[in-house]
C-alpha cells in the first residue's frame, strides 16, 4: 500500500487557551485537528494532575494535527503566536498517511 509523507504536530497548552489556539490555526488555513484532554504530567514545575479539579481551568489539552510538510511553517508561526506567552509544548514528528488528499 502506498503511503505519503506528512508531519504530525502536537501542541500541549493550558485548557483555557484551546479556543484561541483553534481560532488562530483556522485563520492560518489549518482545517483538521483533534483535541484531547491531558490528565496529568510532569515538567519544570513538578508533577501535576487533573484529579480533584472542579473546572478545566487548571488543566491542559493536547491538539494533534497532521499536515503536509510544505504547510508546517505556516502552522508553527500561527501556533507560536499563541504558545509563546503561555505554558505550552510543541512537538513535530515525521509520519506517513494512507490518504494524502485528506491532509
Amino acid at each position: 500500500m502506498q503511503t505519503h509523507k506528512a508531519k504530525r504536530v502536537e501542541i500541549i497548552i493550558e485548557a483555557p487557551m484551546e479556543r484561541r489556539l483553534r481560532d488562530t490555526l483556522s485563520k492560518a488555513g489549518v482545517t483538521g485537528f483533534t483535541v484531547l484532554p491531558v490528565l496529568g504530567g510532569s515538567g519544570r514545575s513538578g508533577y501535576w494532575s487533573r484529579e480533584g479539579q472542579v473546572s478545566r481551568a487548571a488543566g491542559m489539552v493536547a491538539l494533534v494535527c497532521i499536515i503536509r510538510p510544505e504547510r508546517l511553517d505556516t502552522l508553527l508561526q500561527a501556533a507560536f503566536s499563541v504558545v509563546e506567552r503561555h505554558i505550552g509544548v510543541v512537538c513535530i514528528t515525521d509520519c506517513e498517511v494512507l490518504r494524502a488528499e485528506r491532509f
